[in-house]
């Protein structure tokens, strides 16, 4: 792997258009809906609430998993998505069009023994006017590619957890195949689909997205301190600690101090921290 390639590399716009249907099924694939009784989580889920859950920003404009292209040099199989952060700029429009810019904003090279740590953006802007929606950051963990020689030594630090006992605690379950519900908003690895692929990458099966982990937590701090108000969440950055396995039940504390969220999920049947150093940033005055 070559990492001042990867830095050059171009990645051609991605425009996508999404409608009521692909809403719904991003929100059904985080388990809203659970609750046929509940309108706070149907509003996501019907055509007619127009209800925009917010981190699906993730999976628009998205440029498919190109790591596994050739010419990338890439060891695909042993690469583990690490982090993500999302800055949301305006509302998600109940449809319309975007386009996606993705570009490589950096590799950190670990050592041979740890790997290499590709950081990468992507920008998604509304195709009519321009407007900017959201911006995406992503760190992957390259196992395999340690070695390779850095582009850039800049890592943020990690959010500093408070040390009190949670404000909240939410438990919410996944279903046993949420990691293929999941999978049809375009994230086609087959680390979450292919046993063989899974067992190849150091997993006894299929293991769920952390992406939708993400947004599994997002529900429970939208259920609890944020009072289901979506317009709220400005800055959200999380670390993947550990994976899911679909089927598990995910339990996510949170901590409120002024404008910022911190929060920690744990896979509650095997106790495994899956989610930490979570933060989420609520949107300044200056901002509405």
């Amino acid at each position: 792997m070559d990492p001042e390639r990867l830095l050059r590399r171009e990645f051609a716009p991605v425009r996508q258009r999404y409608t009521a249907r692909d809403r719904a099924l991003y929100a059904l694939g985080l388990g809203l809906g659970a609750d046929p009784l509940d309108a706070r989580q149907l509003a996501y889920v019907r055509e007619e609430d127009g209800r925009v859950f917010p981190t699906m920003a993730n999976v628009l404009g998205y440029p498919g998993f190109w790591a596994r292209e050739e010419d990338t040099g890439i060891d695909w199989r042993r690469l583990l998505h690490v982090e993500q952060s999302m800055t949301l700029h305006a509302p998600l429009p109940p449809e319309g069009e975007v386009v996606g810019r993705t570009r490589v904003t950096g590799v950190v090279d670990k050592g041979v023994a740890k790997g290499a740590l590709l950081h990468q953006e992507r920008r998604i802007t509304e195709a009519g006017s321009g407007r900017l929606l959201a911006e995406v950051g992503q760190v992957s963990l390259l196992r395999g590619d340690g070695g390779c020689g850095s582009t850039t030594d800049a890592v943020a630090p990690a959010h500093r957890m408070p040390g009190r006992p949670p404000d909240t605690v939410r438990d919410l379950p996944t279903l046993p195949q949420a990691a293929l519900l999941y999978r049809l908003n375009g994230d086609t690895n087959p680390v979450h689909s292919d046993p063989g692929t899974a067992r190849a990458a150091g997993f006894e099966r299929p293991i769920l997205h952390g992406l939708c982990t993400f947004g599994v937590a997002v529900h429970a701090l939208l259920a609890g301190p944020l009072g289901w108000d979506d317009t709220l969440p400005h800055r959200l950055r999380v670390r993947f600690t550990a994976p899911v396995l679909p089927g598990e039940t995910l339990r996510t504390e949170s901590w409120t101090d002024g404008n910022v969220v911190s929060f920690r999920t744990t896979a509650i049947e095997r106790g495994a921290v899956v989610l930490d150093a979570g933060r989420v940033d609520l949107i300044r005055p200056d901002l509405t």
